[in-house]
């Protein structure tokens, strides 16, 4: 074998050439790697008595995509269209091997060979409108000519994959090999020079297409429609749309130039900036100051939760559904058993829905023991308790919890406010305990904040941050303050939303701006669905707050069909007069003068304070970097993926001084950070 670079060595299996990628972890298209295809082809290209070729790659995967990290910098080595060119033109036929994973630019690779075999494991997809890009190698145009115009679109829109069993279904590979990859490819590249077949190039075949560009346009304009909620606010979605218009209306080269214009854009536009923030700030998340990475592990192999209301039974299915055992426990048999019954329905609806079988429900099911004795939870690895958020209860949980769990057990409590080493406190072993705040439902939201209090130890806080992964979450590390990182910023926007719609907005006003911005809902929508009555009790209500006041009107949200919204049977919404009312006669009593409020005025109070809040965050240490803000924000309130979290906008779009000037004027006390960077 020789190297043709230090990533990349050609072989000679008789008369057909073998080409081996080897350049951990993802065989990703470097500059090392184009060069050694370059070479390799032109190699191929100078023997004469090659047959033909096939492409394969060492490791774990096939070219699992661009080498992001080269984004923004100046190109080097052989560009990826000379290779891709090579590849197509070559006067020998080239047969793609894949196993793992083709995406972006691997695939764009694969879609360059004259045939294409995979394994039965092996996975294909575009996905770099996930990064606010579209597929700038062809993939806009060579997709579609093999899938068909429908299903390109939903791929490079969605960012989806494709199995292998499905991509032998609509021609993207020729054949699945069964047994060694290598030598199945090499066997399928004899069979094709044997038969006579003919270098297939996809640019060349406009069959699959589905018809022309006239014929076409209804189905692009409602594949439009019936995305315009998912695709709201994004460029790319878009730009991947009209290129694969391109691929249908015109020759390939003309949509080639298409595509190009249509990348560039992307590429120089902030949204692809913020995404990709966004890909390495979620990576960078995992990372922990002051921790080394070798840190032992502890084991997780059964876990206890306290409380089977919507957040522990939630909780609950996380690891259930990746295979670890759960007790839950209640104090009483009629809240034990409604919560095992929510659970149970949750996953038979998703096996309605095909995500897995009635066998998957009973095999998950069969992982949970309901029990109202706190000693069950005596042999568990990790206990989470999710209770109502009230210190002298989590308290006595945990003094409960001290002489009942094993030792080295760890103890996590699912508060989302309360200060974790207090809660440490009432137990001898505070080095044991660190909070879990995950987010509802919590079966399905992402993030969980995982918070470091002042003893937890270094096992505790990397076994939950790895636990945190194994079930499907993106943890964040937050110190000990009141909210964390998400809910102090949270504080932050509520404060001004509640004083605006008393100063003049109106709630519906200040939902708008902030669902214009790109979140999925505003503030008072949020309280409307969480109930305007958690935490509010009749018996001690003082009509102090407004919320107060419109709870003692009977208004409760979503729940009762009232709240700053009235609600009809489909939850549709309409302004609520009587809260209207309400917010009027509190203003005036108050002695607020009402005024006029635009809606940059809406925008700036409400996202600003977050931002100086984030900047405090920062400044006092209870968050380990900024981007960590972003990933919180992002991924467990809604902050539309494409401004890249509230400390990014403000870094990039908003203006650090623009914000600091503004909140000075405001008469708000500014974060240092907030002035100086982060």
């Amino acid at each position: 074998m020789a190297a043709i670079t230090s990533v990349v060595d050609l072989a000679m299996d008789g008369d057909v050439a073998v080409i081996t990628i080897d350049s951990p972890p993802v065989n990703a298209l470097s500059a090392d790697v184009r060069d050694g295809l370059d070479g390799a082809f032109r190699a191929i290209a100078a023997n004469p008595a090659l047959k033909a070729a096939v492409l394969v790659c060492a490791g774990r995967t096939f070219i699992a995509g661009a080498d992001i990290s080269e984004f923004g910098k100046p190109p080097r080595g052989a560009s990826l269209h000379a290779v891709q060119d090579a590849m197509e033109e070559s006067a020998v036929p080239v047969v793609a091997a894949i196993h793992g994973t083709a995406l972006g630019g691997g695939l764009e690779v694969a879609l360059c060979a004259h045939y294409r075999v995979s394994d039965a494991k092996a996975k294909f997809g575009l996905p770099e409108v996930k990064l606010g890009l579209l597929p700038g190698a062809g993939g806009t145009q060579r997709l579609p000519r093999v899938v068909g115009a429908k299903k390109a679109l939903e791929m490079v829109t969605s960012g989806a994959q494709m199995g292998a069993k499905d991509a032998l279904a609509a021609g993207l590979v020729d054949e699945i090999v069964e047994g060694d990859l290598t030598a199945g490819a090499i066997a399928f590249a004899r069979r094709i020079v044997a038969e006579g077949r003919p270098l297939k190039k996809v640019r060349d075949d406009t069959s699959k297409l589905g018809g022309d560009a006239a014929a076409l346009a209804p189905m692009f304009a409602d594949f439009r429609q019936s995305h315009a909620r998912a695709f709201k606010g994004f460029d790319a979605p878009e730009a991947n749309i009209k290129c694969i218009e391109a691929a249908v209306a015109l020759p390939f080269e003309e949509g080639m130039k298409v595509e190009r214009s249509e990348f560039m854009k992307l590429m120089s536009g902030l949204q692809a900036t913020a995404q990709r923030h966004v890909f390495f700030a979620e990576r960078q998340a995992a990372k922990i100051d002051g921790l080394d990475p070798k840190t032992e592990l502890l084991p997780v192999k059964s876990v206890g939760i306290i409380g089977a209301g919507t957040m522990g039974g939630g909780i609950a299915m996380n690891f259930l559904s990746v295979g670890i055992p759960v007790t839950i426990v209640e104090t009483k048999q009629e809240a034990l058993d409604r919560g095992v019954a929510v659970i149970r329905r949750n996953y038979e609806n998703s096996a309605k829905k095909g995500r897995f079988s009635m066998e998957e429900v009973e095999a998950r099911m069969g992982r949970l023991t309901p029990t109202l004795a706190l000693e069950d939870l005596k042999d568990a690895d990790l206990i989470i308790e999710a209770v109502f958020e009230n210190m002298d209860i989590k308290k006595d949980i945990f003094g409960k919890l001290d002489t009942i769990a094993r030792p080295g057990a760890i103890l996590a409590s699912n508060t989302s406010y309360l200060n974790v080493d207090e809660i440490a406190a009432s137990t001898t072993r505070p080095e044991s305990v660190v909070g879990t705040h995950f987010f509802s439902p919590a079966n399905v939201m992402r993030l969980l904040e995982v918070v470091r209090g002042a003893r937890t130890s270094p096992q505790v806080l990397a076994t939950a941050m790895a636990t945190g992964k194994a079930i499907g979450k993106i943890g964040v590390v937050s110190g000990v303050c009141h909210g964390f990182i998400g809910n102090r910023m949270l504080g932050a926007r509520q404060e001004q939303a509640n004083k605006l719609i008393l100063e003049g907005a109106r709630p519906a006003d200040v939902d708008r701006v902030l669902t214009d911005f790109g979140f999925p809902m505003g503030p008072f929508q949020m309280a409307d669905l969480a109930g305007l009555d958690i935490g509010w009790s009749a018996e001690t209500s003082k009509g102090v707050t407004v919320r107060d006041r419109l709870c003692e009107a009977g208004l409760r949200g979503q729940k009762n069909g009232k709240g700053f919204y009235d609600y009809d049977a489909d939850r549709n919404r309409t302004p609520s007069p009587v809260a209207e009312a309400i917010i009027l006669d509190y203003a005036a009593e108050k002695g607020i003068n009402r005024r006029s409020i635009d809606d940059q005025e809406i925008l700036e109070r409400c996202l600003y304070p977050m931002v100086n809040e984030g900047a405090k965050i920062l400044d006092e240490g209870m968050a380990q970097r900024a981007s960590d803000v972003d990933i919180v924000w992002i991924n467990g309130y809604g902050w539309p993926v494409y401004r890249g979290g509230p400390m990014f906008w403000a870094e990039h779009d908003a203006g650090r001084d623009t914000i600091a000037a503004a909140l000075e004027r405001m008469g708000m006390d500014v974060s240092p950070k907030l002035k100086s960077g982060w």
